[in-house]
């Protein structure tokens, strides 16, 4: 502990926002208001990102056609993905992947374009533009989840097809759908771990020490 630490009640809501983080694909409608919405992105913006690029661009689907085209895309990639899954492909279609319209708001989080010229921190690896757009995500799910709202991150999609739809330009990249709102509860455990797919893994399994495949 040091003097620069938060009070123990304010470091339990930040462990308990990460703990009850969940992706969310069930959600009631409802809306959020305009305010919250606003200072749910602020947090978002306020993620590191390499060399301080802030890659980070947010598109706010409040067309309800729209939403709905983005959705078909969505659909479509499910199809083509359980197509790839093989013997898993029945399983697979019987989980819920998204609640583009269910949701109160739709956000579609992107790189931006002519993130080449940016070089500090990525010279040697260009893919920590997406690390950074990644971490303005997770501040969004984990104010989301400390103000009561579900949000989920659907990459089920096509991301030039996604792209051209919302008229990107050349060597931007979508990286996200994110369904945002209110939701009846949010699950006690992750879904894919409640519906049998995958099974969550001790951190102990992926901590090494010094060397890999070293445990401590």
């Amino acid at each position: 502990m040091t003097d620069n630490a938060f009070s123990q009640v304010e470091r339990q809501a930040v462990y308990r926002a990460i703990a009850e983080r969940r992706d969310m694909r069930h959600f009631s409608g409802g809306t959020v208001e305009p305010e919250l919405l606003r200072r749910l992105l602020e947090a978002a913006h306020q993620a590191p990102s390499v060399g301080l690029m802030q890659p980070w661009r947010f598109l706010r689907i409040s067309d309800r056609t729209l939403r709905g085209k983005i959705q078909q895309l969505v659909e479509e990639e499910r199809i083509r993905t359980a197509e790839a899954l093989g013997e898993r492909s029945d399983e697979f279609m019987k989980l819920k992947v998204e609640g583009i319209n269910d949701c109160a708001e739709v956000l579609v989080a992107a790189l931006m374009d002519d993130r080449d010229r940016h070089i500090f921190g990525r010279r040697t690896l260009p893919e920590m533009d997406m690390a950074s757009l990644s971490c303005a995500i997770q501040n969004l799910w984990l104010a989301s989840r400390a103000e009561g709202l579900g949000m989920g991150w659907v990459s089920v999609f096509e991301p030039q097809a996604l792209a051209d739809l919302l008229q990107m330009p050349v060597g931007a990249k979508p990286l996200a759908v994110l369904c945002l709102g209110p939701v009846q509860a949010f699950y006690p455990a992750p879904m894919l771990v409640l519906e049998g797919w995958a099974q969550t893994r001790a951190l102990s399994e992926l901590l090494y020490e010094n060397y890999w495949g070293v445990s401590q």
